[in-house]
């Protein structure tokens, strides 16, 4: 993945992640339960933004992220 890709992704992620938390800060109308699971989504966008943050980190360096082990 190039480093525009990843910078994309990465801004894309970030921006769900902050509007989910917005949507879960609106005050509710009614007790019915929202349609789309906010808290998920900001999981998921904080979970892509770890990993494209790792990925910039090696495409910045230049050596794959190996963590702990080294394998």
């Amino acid at each position: 993945m190039s480093l525009e890709a990843t910078l994309a992704v990465l801004a894309a992620s970030l921006g769900l992640a902050v509007l989910g938390w917005i949507m879960q800060r609106r005050p509710r109308r009614s007790l019915d339960p929202p349609v789309v699971p906010w808290t998920a989504v900001q999981v998921v966008a904080v979970v892509v933004a770890l990993l494209m943050a790792a990925h910039l980190v090696s495409l910045a360096t230049g050596r794959p992220f190996t963590g702990r082990r080294g394998f």
